[in-house]
């Protein structure tokens, strides 16, 4: 009874339980284990086949598909701890983002965006635990479209085109969805599970049938084609998580060693340019751990850059300037992307239909999670579908515009996680969401596929355990800035709708204090409000680029061996050339499967 005592205070973040503050017991919970994935590293031992640095939605899966190998032994370092079992809960997800399990990064001040947050800098979530992002993201499983794919063969990158990609995509995943199951878009036998999110809003219906009205088919956006609307695909298991830990950990094999609350500081290698391991923290010491074939970074589009940057591959320049000693010149750092979108279109209705406090700790909400993994705690966040729309913007035949519909809003949880997890400032949410706290309302956020705005990540030193400069350069392309707002007229279009309308569906208009002298409802209004609440959807990419060798920014090639050493490959985020669209995290974990067949090939016959 404890036990569901302290879930309920945590989902109405109101309650105190023996004393403890909701926070206090998530850190009561941090060295919890959830579903049994064990660290088992052998200290005894200090050499291995292949070393790899995350345990992430690539890391895992690169650790698991080599171990297939008895032969091999692999060890996986993790920089976090355990999961903790909250972490299973979808609706928590913006309370993880606040705690031990996120790094805490910062994207640089901006000038053109994230205006409306503390010190104009939009937070970067990023997982430190087992399982990494995996573990704090909103679990929305898209592939992108085959155009994606089709680019980055294009750009020299061989083996990458949708027909040599979409094995590993569907070997990844455990689909469940019965309505789908058919489909020879999808495959059954994965590690990945897949599945819509078990409880659906009312509001979730109407936002499918208005999109319906509007011309646009319901779709498997993971199918033949993406443009449409539907209920988002996710990454759980029957209503909980699925994290990679969970997916590739939970039964993991003899020769598979893996080693939490270790930071990788730096890659070894020997006179002839050769990775030959690894150097790392744990417990306040620095180790090393060697191997004999490669060192598989996947740290992430942040801290792979940071790493190699640190081990002396990267920009010449800037290395000599840190006092770093340059191994390779090397463009790591640069391609920097992401999907950024827009926070701020919140819809007030006029009946009991959408996520607040006070319905969330209902017994009969909490026991059906807790007993069934059923009802609206299995919704992540809020999100619950999604619309792939091309506006007029559209440059090819992928769409550009997202739509992400939300059973809630900013000010849904009375301004206790979401605003603090978004970074958003008292001034800003006190004007706009305050006033409105307690009231039932739902949002879209439009968000842009294809930015065209570039940016940066550097290191600020040569001490691994400083954050790097994360410069994302937010609307510096005006294109994106524009797109968003097709993207806003067109959500707009669609709250208007008759589906809407039966709920008394308006648009909340108080204004957003740094853009009180615009006309509200105007395309300058709306850019200014855009600038102000940009979201950040956690889809980095691009910082070690894949390409051939004549392409000169390319840090890693098609095998995604990094350009000019030996044993040392990248396996994440970062290998993208160019974003694909939609969410990047099903995209990671094809990455990790395709990464783990090509180390296959090259040590097949040694």
């Amino acid at each position: 009874m404890m036990e569901l005592k302290k879930i309920m205070c945590l989902i109405s973040l109101t309650c105190m339980v023996e004393g403890q503050s909701f926070f206090d017991v998530i850190r009561n919970y941090r060295q919890t284990q959830s579903n049994n994935i064990p660290s088992n590293y052998k200290p005894e031992r200090t050499t291995y086949d292949f070393i790899v640095v995350g345990s992430g939605s690539a890391g895992s899966a690169v650790a698991n598909r080599l171990s297939e190998n008895p032969k091999w032994k692999i060890l996986l370092l993790e920089a976090g701890g355990m999961m903790n079992v909250l972490n299973d809960i979808p609706m928590l997800v913006s309370v993880f983002q606040l705690t031990e399990f996120n790094w805490g990064y910062k994207v640089e001040p901006q000038t053109n965006a994230c205006l409306g947050m503390i010190n104009r800098q939009c937070p970067w979530p990023r997982g430190k635990t087992l399982g990494g992002t995996s573990t704090l993201n909103y679990m929305i499983h898209t592939r992108g479209g085959k155009e994606d794919y089709e680019n980055w063969a294009k750009m020299g990158n061989k083996g990458w085109s949708w027909n040599e990609v979409l094995p590993y995509f569907k070997k990844s995943e455990r689909f469940d969805i019965p309505e789908l199951n058919n489909s020879t878009w999808h495959n059954r036998q994965g590690h990945v599970c897949v599945e819509y999110v078990p409880y659906h809003s009312p509001l979730a219906n109407v936002f499918l049938r208005a999109g319906e009205r509007l011309g646009y088919p319901i779709v498997d956006y993971n199918g033949a084609n993406q443009i449409g609307f539907s209920f988002i695909q996710v990454n759980m298991d029957k209503g909980a998580r699925c994290s990679a830990a969970k997916a590739y950990l939970r039964d993991q094999r003899p020769n598979l060693h893996v080693m939490t609350n270790a930071r990788v500081t730096k890659i070894l290698f020997d006179e002839n340019k050769r990775a030959y391991g690894v150097e790392y923290v744990r417990r306040k010491k620095f180790h090393q751990v060697r191997c004999s074939r490669e060192v598989v970074l996947s740290a992430g589009t942040i801290d792979s850059a940071k790493l190699l940057m640190l081990s002396g591959i990267g920009p010449k320049e800037h290395l000599e300037e840190l006092g770093i000693p340059v191994l390779k010149d090397s463009k790591v750092g640069y391609n920097l992307y992401e999907h950024v979108g827009f926070l701020g279109l919140s819809f007030l209705v006029n009946q009991s239909v959408t996520l607040l406090p006070r319905q969330l700790a209902r017994p009969g909400v909490l026991l059906d999670y807790v007993m069934n993994r059923k009802g609206p705690m299995t919704i992540p966040g809020g999100a619950e579908a999604l619309a792939f729309i091309r506006s007029k913007y559209a440059q090819d035949e992928r769409p550009d515009i997202e739509l992400l519909f939300a059973s809630g809003s900013l000010h849904s949880d009375n301004g206790l996680t979401l605003r603090r997890a978004l970074g958003i400032t008292d001034e800003l949410y006190n004007a706009v969401y305050k006033p409105i706290e307690g009231r039932d309302a739902w949002s879209i956020w439009p968000i842009v596929q294809n930015p065209r705005s570039v940016g940066r990540i550097k290191l600020k030193s040569k001490d691994p355990f400083q954050s790097p400069i994360i410069d994302p350069n937010f609307f510096s392309h005006p294109a994106d800035l524009e797109i968003i707002l097709e993207g806003v007229k067109l959500a707009i279009n669609i709250s208007q709708s008759e589906p809407f309308r039966k709920y008394g569906s308006r648009l909340h208009d108080i204004k957003i204090p740094g853009c009180r002298t615009l006309p509200f409802g105007t395309d300058d209004y709306w850019r200014c409000a855009i600038k102000h609440l940009p979201s950040m959807m956690n889809h980095e990419i691009g910082t070690a680029k894949m390409g051939p060798a004549s392409d000169v920014d390319a840090v890693v090639d098609p095998q995604l061996r990094v350009h000019g050493v030996t044993g040392l490959r990248v396996a994440d985020a970062s290998i993208m050339p160019a974003i694909p669209t939609g969410h990047s995290n099903a995209v990671i974990y094809m990455i990790g499967e395709k990464a783990a067949d090509m180390i296959k090939q090259t040590w097949r016959s040694r």
